[in-house]
């Protein structure tokens, strides 16, 4: 039986501790010849990648060996759980290893045809959207990912993918099945029309207004804003300048604003998660940079819950507690007063394994 000591301080609060790992589970009574890891470190548990795309790339779905590289970079940054908003692949035959993070999948993307990333999304028809939410909220494990929006090429701007009765319909269904719902949403009328229809979650969220992150506080929906990745937004406005000029401009109003957004979420009290957007175009490995812009805007203890202890909780995960599986980060540094410690990694656990490949690996 291996087991472990680990010495340090409790990042949530700030006290000093000891635990022991001992069968993958933690405990807080001493254990007779367990090693010792670590001393004087900063502990989290595991890291959460709360919007991450595990098997997919630019051009769609990939292959085994690609899927698990791109886990494996989320595990090296510290991510030990994975909320994956969509991928063309099933990623199933990962679970239950212990040098992969744990992932909770939303199956795949829905969208409608030529309304979305081409070889993304399972695409159908609004007649048909009660029924493939079925379908994907039962090879998911627990989550169906809608595409709220994208653009309209007739209208030339952003625009909802989904009528009024379908979404509410499809929601509805998902909730039957005991899924939660999420959408990709970037304009103002597509998070308004499914924050109304019941959703659980928005992703991005860049186009919410008072009275939409007011019905959001009501209601209990939650908000992933991928906020760094926002960063994008001018890029996809410079390449459609000239074809459509009201989506470019749409775009760049929004990337203008999101920080302001973002305060006002936060203010107002809505529940909001560190998540990448890695897969497709964005590369693995980046919860750093999303941390970083999610402290830029709420503060370092704000932006290390939302990519840990309350992302866990959220997810329905444990953290540091008797008894809990053995999944956890430590740094050398407090990161409560930089959040650039989370780049001196010191050791990644899941379910007590201890990954000897993290970046700075030390054993004192």
């Amino acid at each position: 039986m291996d087991a472990y000591h680990i010495h340090g301080t409790l990042v949530e609060t700030g006290e000093e501790t000891e635990l022991w790992v001992v069968d993958g589970q933690i405990s807080f009574e001493p254990v007779a010849g367990a090693r010792t890891l670590v001393r004087g470190g900063w502990i989290l548990p595991g890291l959460v990648d709360a919007h991450c795309h595990v098997g997919l790339a630019s051009h769609g779905g990939v292959d085994r060996e690609t899927a698990e590289g791109q886990a494996r970079e989320d595990l090296l940054a510290g991510v030990t759980l994975i909320r994956d908003a969509g991928s063309p692949i099933d990623t199933h035959w990962m679970d239950g290893r212990h040098d992969l993070p744990v992932i909770i999948r939303a199956g795949r993307h829905v969208a409608r045809p030529r309304r979305y990333i081409r070889d993304f999304a399972a695409e159908v028809e609004p007649e048909d959207l009660v029924a493939e939410v079925r379908r994907q909220a039962l090879v998911g494990d627990g989550w169906v990912k809608l595409v709220g929006d994208w653009i309209d090429r007739d209208l030339g701007d952003l625009a909802p993918l989904w009528p009024d009765s379908e979404v509410g319909q499809a929601i509805h269904a998902a909730h039957e099945l005991g899924a939660r719902v999420t959408a990709h949403c970037f304009g103002e009328e597509s998070v308004n029309q499914l924050v109304k229809s019941g959703i659980d979650c928005i992703e991005h969220g860049s186009g919410l207004d008072h009275q939409t992150i007011d019905l959001m506080v009501a209601s209990g929906v939650r908000l992933v804003p991928t906020l760094d990745n926002m960063k994008i937004f001018p890029g996809l406005a410079d390449a459609a300048q000239e074809k459509f000029p009201r989506y470019a401009s749409h775009m760049r109003h929004l990337y203008a604003g999101r920080l302001q957004v973002m305060k006002d979420a936060i203010e107002a009290g809505v529940e909001i998660y560190a998540g990448t957007d890695a897969g497709g175009t964005r590369a693995h490995g980046t919860i750093l940079e999303e941390i970083r812009a999610l402290a830029a805007v709420g503060g370092p203890e704000f932006a290390l819950g939302a990519a840990s202890w309350r992302a866990r909780s959220w997810l329905g995960k444990t953290g540091l507690e008797q008894g809990a599986p053995a999944d956890l980060t430590v740094v050398a540094r407090d990161p409560r007063k930089d959040v650039e410690a989370l780049g001196e990694l010191r050791l990644i656990m899941v379910s007590g394994t201890i990954n000897l490949n993290a970046p700075s690996f030390e054993v004192s």
